[in-house]
């Protein structure tokens, strides 16, 4: 592992090639001003984060003693010895936090927030997916529509048309029609960049247009529309 100089810091050349080719371009921030930055960070940050970690040892090691010497100790006694050392504090007032220049995937969008080693593709790829699945196989595949019949390896045609069924359900509650229902819907369509609907009482739109997020059409011809509902993304695939 080589590493170069970055403003006081001893930083692997792979990370600095990372962060000048990769992460920084499109972002507006010159490298200089990144490194700076990072610097004044690590070097205000250190003694304290160091401090911290002595003090996590510290509780650590007293934990421990306390376990060997009291095996079995009851779950008021374990209360009591944590609360004496300082482990467990009295609960604080009410406090809110104003944390500015987060990004929406993580201050306002549901979802799961997963935290993987980046060396690791398969972790990576898992956790990008846990954000993006299959509502018909979600439904299909779990008891968020009570099963019937008991669970085969052969397709099971009513309970698809109950899935389908309530697909569409959601799409009229979550991306509604000006005319006419989703379970009416004959064929989707984008022309000169607007989405078309066709349904059996005519030609419709999104009651709500700004909600028409984007398309695409790949290279088998399938049209992918988005649609957009709180902040979130849908994917119909034709």
């Amino acid at each position: 592992m080589q590493y170069i100089e970055k403003t006081g810091l001893q930083v692997d050349e792979g990370l600095a090639c990372f962060i000048r080719d990769e992460a920084l371009p499109g972002s507006g921030i010159e490298e200089s001003h990144f490194w700076s930055g990072f610097s004044d960070l690590i070097h205000d940050l250190a003694s304290e984060n160091k401090t911290l970690l002595q003090r996590r040892d510290a509780l650590q090691a007293a934990i421990d003693d306390w376990h060997h010497a009291n095996p079995g100790g009851s779950v008021e006694a374990q209360e009591a010895f944590l609360r004496s050392i300082g482990y467990i504090v009295p609960e604080g007032s009410d406090f809110a936090i104003a944390t500015q220049g987060v990004d929406a995937e993580i201050a306002t969008l549901a979802g799961p927030q997963l935290v993987v080693p980046v060396m690791n593709a398969r972790y990576a790829l898992n956790a990008a997916n846990a954000r993006w699945g299959s509502l018909y196989d979600a439904l299909y595949g779990t008891d968020a529509i009570p099963r019937e019949t008991a669970i085969s390896k052969d397709y099971d045609p009513v309970r698809g048309a109950k899935v389908v069924a309530w697909a569409k359900a959601f799409l009229d509650s979550a991306v509604p029609l000006d005319l006419g229902l989703w379970a009416d819907v004959k064929k989707l369509d984008v022309e000169a960049g607007e989405l078309h609907i066709e349904t059996a009482q005519g030609v419709s739109a999104l009651k709500s247009p700004e909600q028409f997020a984007g398309y695409l059409v790949d290279s088998t011809r399938e049209l992918h529309v988005l649609l957009r509902h709180h902040g979130l993304l849908i994917e119909i695939i034709v």
